[in-house]
């Protein structure tokens, strides 16, 4: 047996480490640790709760939007408070840009040189791999000046012996199998997506008046105001700009994004029957469509050991259903106390202790629903929403399974999606579904405008006694709530339980592994110097605890060492 500790996991957000036991070449136990301390809940005590959405965004420097949406739909749940139409619109269109630049980022820049073997791409006959490109997709990009470009961009990093972003991966690694050809395709891509989320990202910097850390947000709606009269307002001006952006993203969603994730997953074909894990999946309704949060256009639900006849829906922001389904366990976090609670009924008093894996072992909490773990993040929504039968995610997930099925020469089902590589091929889905949303509710909102309705916000009032709200949002990385507690106006108690928590949390009270730990054991290691396909799972689930600051040493000095004990 060997025994595996990388800590800390890079390219995520935030501080992981994860422990893996390994025999016979495959994971037989694993565990996940958070290493950093979210002191967030203490920060807001007795803060005004209209405030709370600018503190909370700053818990990541990533997933900012994603907090402060949440935040401020918990203060109105509490509050039973009405938002304004055209509030919906641009805070919907800001979470589905926000989404799609996420996903973008993830798979290209984050995770896609998991599978990806840069320097071999030097070796490529740029011919070749602009036909492949060409045969693959329309994309008009796939030219053979674009790869050889890219490639002799690559090739200088090389020369001159700084591989920058490159320098950490497992060049050569025995579970790479792309061909040169294919691999400078993806590395095109990767320079290309450079530019389109950049792209898609304006639209929220032109609703959300800069990103990250929109500043838009108000408790009860938004402070874009709307005057086609005024050019210091947000004009048809600025939205068909918005309009003109959209139209771009769209295109290399749907010609690169989902076409390199499906070739990815026809040439890993075995990375289906890898990584699976917890197969509990919970997701929650977003976009709302009217001022209550009654009616959504993306629906959400849980769906219980990976069968999708157990859909079961969440239906509003105040369903009954999730609001009693979520608790927390602290017994093997570092918190005082071995409890398991509703959100709204815990305490935030950190107790650090050393580093125990039958006691204490992680700064992260273990969420269940219903007594049990789940998964969330992009597989669970886009199972959700295929249960649910949304039009765009039963059409945009059949186009993915068919193109993988004609490049792997074998059919390729629904249920090759409950694992590592499914949970990429849904991510790219989603995006092409918030892609689809995102033209609705632009016209929407354009429509609305153009009836005469220009409100964006109606002042909330706070009553004197204790009230509680909760917000909820389906974020990039998967099932956002935020849970407060208000008294006599003042945030008396406040809990996050955000994507990476349901994801990374270490074993619960009933000792039932967390999501990342359950979905490596079986996973194979070629090498336990090099576990590649640790990282392979691991960062499929996107990964983000808190924030991190990413660092580039001119000194090439030691940043990572992976341990491993016979």
């Amino acid at each position: 047996m060997a025994k595996i500790t990388i800590d800390p996991i890079t390219r995520i957000e935030g501080h992981l480490r994860i422990d893996c036991e390994v025999n016979g070449g495959r994971v037989t136990n694993a565990w996940s640790s958070g290493q950093m301390w979210r002191g967030i809940e203490l920060i807001l005590q007795g803060r005004d709760p209209r405030e709370a959405w600018i503190f909370t965004q700053r818990i990541c420097g990533v997933c900012t939007t994603v907090h402060a949406i949440t935040s401020v739909r918990a203060v109105e749940n509490a509050l039973n408070l009405d938002v304004p139409l055209n509030a919906q619109y641009i805070r919907n269109m800001i979470i589905a840009a926000h989404g799609i630049f996420d996903h973008i980022v993830h798979f290209y820049h984050l995770s896609a040189v998991d599978w990806v073997d840069i320097v071999s791409a030097l070796k490529a006959d740029p011919v070749k791999a602009a036909q492949l490109g060409q045969r693959l997709s329309e994309w008009p990009e796939n030219s053979v000046a674009n790869m050889k470009q890219v490639q002799g961009r690559l090739k200088s990093f090389v020369d001159s012996g700084q591989l920058g972003v490159f320098a950490s991966g497992y060049w050569g690694h025995p579970a790479m199998k792309l061909s040169p050809e294919v691999n400078l395709l993806a590395v095109t891509h990767y320079f290309q997506a450079l530019d389109y989320q950049r792209r898609i990202n304006q639209v929220v910097a032109i609703l959300g008046s800069k990103t990250p850390h929109i500043q838009n947000l108000a408790v009860g709606g938004v402070s874009n105001p709307i005057n086609p009269d005024s050019q210091s307002t947000l004009t048809l001006e600025r939205l068909e700009y918005v309009k003109t952006l959209i139209d771009e993203i769209g295109a290399f969603i749907k010609q690169v994004y989902m076409v390199d994730v499906a070739a990815v997953g026809a040439f890993y074909a075995d990375w289906t029957h890898y990584g699976a894990g917890v197969t509990n999946y919970l997701s929650v309704p977003d976009m709302p469509l009217d001022p209550k949060g009654t009616t959504f256009d993306m629906p959400g639900g849980y769906i219980a050991k990976g069968e999708v006849g157990t859909f079961k829906a969440i239906n509003t922001f105040g369903d009954d259903f999730f609001k009693q389904g979520v608790k927390e366990s602290v017994k093997h976090s570092w918190y005082k106390g071995d409890w398991n609670r509703h959100p709204w009924e815990e305490e935030t008093d950190p107790l650090p202790t050393k580093y125990d894996e039958k006691g204490k072992y992680s700064w992260v909490k273990s969420p269940t629903f219903n007594g049990k773990p789940a998964q969330v993040g992009p597989l669970a929504n886009v199972l959700c929403m295929f249960a649910a039968g949304d039009k765009s995610t039963v059409k945009y997930t059949t186009q993915m399974l068919d193109t993988v099925s004609s490049l792997a020469g074998a059919k390729v089902g629904v249920g090759a999606l409950h694992s590592t590589i499914g949970r990429h091929a849904a991510r790219s889905v989603r995006a092409a579904v918030l892609h689809d949303a995102l033209v609705r509710h632009w016209q929407a909102l354009v429509d609305n405008i153009g009836k005469g309705d220009y409100a964006t916000y109606n002042e909330p009032v706070f009553p004197k006694g204790e009230i509680r709200g909760v917000g909820f949002h389906e974020a990039p990385r998967g099932v956002l709530s935020h849970w407060v507690v208000i008294d006599g106006g003042k945030i008396k108690n406040y809990q996050c339980v955000v994507p990476s928590t349901w994801n990374a949390g270490p074993r619960n009270s009933e000792e039932a592994m967390g999501p990342y730990e359950a979905s490596l054991v079986g996973n194979p290691v070629a090498d336990p110097a090099r576990p590649l396909e640790v990282l392979r799972t691991i960062h499929s689930f996107d990964p983000c605890l808190a924030c991190a600051i990413h660092l580039l040493d001119t000194e090439q000095r030691e940043l990572v060492r992976v341990r491993t004990v016979a």
